[in-house]
């Protein structure tokens, strides 16, 4: 610890200022695999009992609604029998509403923090959330503001909360209409992906996973960008290896930038991981979450992929390029409600760039493209630019 004497100019006292400074490694398991609550597979409970394994271990979980008829609570209470010596079920699993449903009001959020304190859940137990990224935005941000934390893990069933939002430290509801305002940043104890959740999902939702891939590809690896075109046709057809692989791929892609881009807790303005995003959140809000998240990041990534080569970042055709692999992989890139003005005859999607330079803290940090593989950062964007970027999606979407 460091400490100077700092000259208050009055009355010759001085201040002593103390620079605290520590550091915390924070470390935890992110598995693929299929089968999570087969009794034959001691996965689960090897990781929940960790270095404890002369201990029983109180768990709790809380599941997805939208996940009602695969029977989960049967499976989990097989499970829990097939390992009694490390594993102890305290209640039968509680239900939340799935989607945006569960993050627009804090009453969910109530509702679980009530269930860990009746269950008398500490610090030394488990809060264990089934379900999409919203259900493990908000059970997340329940298992974090209880006890001022505890251990929670993250079992994701959806292409998206498998391969970008569950193996990340992010947790959050809306508040007022405005998205992930109420949050925190806390790791998981551990992410257990399993594939056949994958499976059950409907194909709009299975393929709006997907934008997160191409999105950490267009940023971050150009080799998995091109691998994503070549195997374009198997990924549209939810074919298991490419399918696997590419959510796989995508999560590690995604890991690599949380714990060694240099700012995990978001400190700073620069989010290389929303490429694609500033428009997808407003786009979202503008249609009542109607449009899917990765639905409108495609969108976002097909804007900002035009934006670039408008702008002179990117060269001419590969917008074309980006724009054709969405398409192939079953996005639409426009919506009408890009279209949409405030009462001042603004453009809504302006007033969002606004809105998103607020929730970075002032400076403007914006992700595009110098080539696909390469992220770009600028901290401004042209309206007019934007606009003729939004023509260009419409002229393609109408041809």
């Amino acid at each position: 610890m460091k400490t100077k004497p700092v000259d208050t100019a009055q009355d010759d006292e001085t201040a002593f200022v103390y620079q605290q400074k520590f550091s915390v490694p924070y470390h935890y398991p992110v598995a693929f695999m299929r089968g999570l609550f087969d009794p034959a597979k001691g996965l689960f409970a090897e990781i929940v009992a960790g270095d404890e394994a002369d201990k029983r271990h109180r768990c709790f979980f809380i599941i997805d609604e939208g996940l009602a008829d695969l029977d989960l609570d049967q499976k989990i209470a097989t499970y829990f029998d097939a390992h009694s010596e490390k594993l102890e079920l305290i209640a039968a699993p509680m239900r939340v509403p799935g989607g945006e449903v569960v993050k627009k009001d804090l009453a969910h959020v109530e509702r679980m923090q009530s269930a860990i304190h009746t269950h008398a859940i500490d610090r030394h137990s488990y809060v264990i959330a089934i379900g999409g990224g919203a259900v493990l935005d908000a059970v997340g941000l329940a298992a974090a503001t209880s006890h001022r934390g505890v251990r929670h893990i993250r079992i994701p069933t959806t292409v998206l909360s498998q391969n970008d939002s569950g193996v990340g430290v992010k947790n959050a509801v809306n508040f007022k209409g405005i998205k992930n305002y109420i949050g925190t940043f806390a790791p998981p104890w551990a992410v257990l992906s399993d594939f056949d959740f994958l499976k059950s999902l409907p194909r709009a939702e299975r393929v709006a996973g997907i934008a997160e891939a191409v999105k950490v590809a267009l940023i971050r690896d150009r080799d998995f960008y091109l691998w994503l075109e070549e195997n374009v046709d198997a990924l549209a057809t939810f074919q298991p290896q490419a399918e696997e692989y590419m959510v796989r791929r995508s999560a590690e892609l995604h890991m690599h930038q949380i714990a060694q881009g240099g700012d995990p807790f978001e400190m700073g303005s620069a989010r290389p991981l929303d490429f694609g995003h500033w428009s997808a959140h407003k786009l979202e809000a503008l249609t009542n979450h109607h449009v899917r998240h990765g639905e409108a990041v495609a969108i976002g990534i097909a804007l900002d992929a035009r934006y670039s080569v408008l702008s002179g970042l990117l060269p001419e055709g590969e917008d074309e390029r980006v724009v054709v692999l969405l398409e192939t992989l079953g996005f639409r890139i426009f919506h009408p409600a890009l279209e949409s003005r405030d009462a001042s005859g603004r453009l809504a999607l302006l007033v969002g760039l606004d809105e998103f330079q607020e929730h970075l803290g002032g400076e403007l940090t914006i992700t595009l493209l110098s080539e696909l593989g390469t992220g770009f950062e600028v901290h401004s964007m042209d309206g007019e630019i934007v606009q003729q970027s939004l023509s260009w999606l419409k002229a393609r979407e109408n041809r």
